[in-house]
């Protein structure tokens, strides 16, 4: 497919999204699609997807101009997107999620499952994207819930694919898998449209990279002649540093002291066990893991969203096992939670009402039980001033955000306070390089306060930069910590359950490791973890 944009503009009240934006995309092409956080990347992929009219402009595909007033257009054009959050019903099979609205029925108007699971498996074959037909969507790990929603898009014809943010929440070997998905798709002369802010990929996967900054589009780059560094600066419109710089870390007395920790799922299986774990002050402590080894079910467990079936859990002195969650961030626990949306914000609430959450009635926000919303506006404006929060205004619904922006709302809200401990799962996850930027010296920065910090991420290469400590979650235990540093490969070979012994010598081995597998190795989501690239 061939398609182009001339002059799309989108604007929202005291905003304009696109501004006069120009795109080509050639048949059989990877066209990436670079930009900060609110420079208008998604907007003008709904617009072209047809969730949004354009204000002024036209969309041409194969040499026609088109009117796309809905999605529904934009699939009978020929047109895929697999959205940043997906579109999946959760008790529905992957066949039926796949073709739901294009069902084949049978008598009485009954779905035909038999025909569904079959031209879905099929496709999932031709397309070098398995899956099983048959699996109930809530059980499958996120990686293969986006297989899920590229295959609706397949099932459905589609001869341009747009892609937004498809590697945020996969593995280095689930990427790769994407990737070959991606070339194998553009051979028949179809089209995809790639976003996503890991600069590295833009240069493994894209044919040609087009850059958007505040709306507009500021240049188009050949990924083959473009560095990293060079794509960065443009983005940024300034030069970005792309190194995590950090004077060697003067931990002082322990904050967060784990002994024996054991947490369950529903059905009572372990998916944290015998974990022990301490972190002093002035110090950053990474995990690393493929998600799914129990990253997630620890860090609910360590901020109170997540019962503790045994083992102790102390910060700053304090028992944390059985205290709300209220008393745990008052008492001086910071959290940056891996899902945004469900856990770090109100979509309906404003963003200054976002940035007090944990503070909403406490002085100088409340008084005698009223908001006292000067103060409350004051903080927010302060704040979105200071972590670069690209919002219209501070009384915008924070659902109306984009993803990073939404991001750096939380991150602005947990650094903005003293606190003995943080902890931050993913705290760079789908955000620009300028603001991982930021966000990586604000770590830094906590860190030389005096505050312990406990980052949990599946990026390997922020582990690294930021870590004055590393361990690794295999099967729910904790390998190591370990000091750094530490080569990328033999963090990576932990994580698809190496032993340290082995991988590090039995010298380098930590008190605290452990490599046993639990005897059920089901995780937090029920699904058994990958390994890595």
């Amino acid at each position: 497919m061939e398609l182009e944009l001339r002059g799309i503009t989108k604007r929202f009240p005291g905003v304009i999204a696109n501004d006069a934006v120009d795109l080509v995309v050639a048949p059989g092409e990877v066209h990436g699609l670079l930009g900060e956080n609110g420079a208008g990347k998604s907007t003008l992929m709904n617009v072209l997807y047809g969730l949004y009219r354009a204000d002024e402009g036209e969309i041409i595909i194969d040499g026609t101009p088109l009117q796309l007033d809905d999605p529904g257009d934009a699939i009978d054009a020929g047109i895929g997107m697999v959205h940043q959050h997906f579109m999946l019903v959760p008790v529905f099979t992957v066949a039926e999620n796949i073709v739901l609205g294009v069902e084949h029925t049978r008598g009485l108007g009954r779905l035909d499952r038999a025909r569904a699971s079959q031209e879905v498996a099929e496709l999932a074959e031709r397309s070098g994207l398995p899956v099983d037909p048959d699996a109930l969507v809530e059980e499958l790990p996120v990686g293969i819930q986006q297989r899920v929603e590229i295959l609706k898009a397949l099932y459905r014809d589609a001869r341009l694919l747009i892609l937004d943010e498809p590697t945020a929440v996969l593995t280095p070997q689930e990427a790769d898998d994407l990737f070959d998905a991606i070339r194998a798709f553009t051979t028949e002369g179809r089209s995809v449209i790639f976003i996503s802010h890991k600069l590295r990929e833009h240069r493994a996967i894209a044919d040609r990279i087009s850059v958007l900054r505040r709306g507009r589009i500021v240049g188009t780059a050949d990924p083959r002649e473009a560095s990293e560094q060079d794509l960065a600066n443009l983005m940024v419109g300034r030069p970005v540093e792309l190194t995590v710089h950090k004077p060697p870390a003067e931990p002082t007395d322990s904050v967060l002291e784990v002994q024996g920790l054991r947490v369950e799922d529903a059905v009572g299986t372990p998916v944290v066990q015998d974990l022990d774990l301490q972190i002093r002050r002035g110090e950053i402590v990474a995990i690393a893991g493929v998600e799914g080894n129990g990253q997630t079910p620890l860090v609910a467990a360590l901020t109170g969203l997540r019962e503790v079936a045994d083992g102790t859990v102390t910060i700053a002195g304090r028992e944390v096992v059985g205290a709300t969650r209220k008393q745990i961030l008052r008492d001086g626990t910071g959290h940056v939670p891996e899902d945004r949306a469900r856990d770090g914000l109100v979509a309906d609430f404003s963003v200054a009402e976002n940035l007090v959450l944990n503070l909403w009635d406490a002085e100088p926000y409340a008084r005698r039980g009223t908001l006292q919303f000067g103060a409350i506006n004051a903080h927010a404006r302060e704040l979105v001033g200071a972590y670069d929060i690209r919002t219209p205004s501070v009384g915008t619904s924070a659902g109306s955000l984009s993803g990073g922006n939404q991001q750096k709302l939380v991150v602005a809200r947990e650094f903005a306070r003293p606190i003995d401990l943080l902890v931050a799962s993913q705290p760079t996850r789908g955000v620009d390089v300028g603001s991982i930027e930021y966000i990586h010296s604000q770590l830094v920065a906590k860190r030389d306060e005096g505050t312990a910090v406990l980052l949990v991420s599946s990026e390997l290469d922020e582990v690294l930069a930021l870590a004055d400590r590393v361990a690794v979650m295999y099967h729910g235990r904790l390998v190591g910590p370990f000091d750094t540093p530490i080569s990328k490969e033999a963090v990576g070979r932990m994580m698809a359950g190496a032993d340290p012994a082995e991988v590090l010598g039995a010298a380098a081995t930590s008190p605290t490791t452990t490599t046993t597998p639990p005897d059920d190795p089901a995780t937090a989501d029920g699904s058994s973890p990958g390994a890595p690239a």
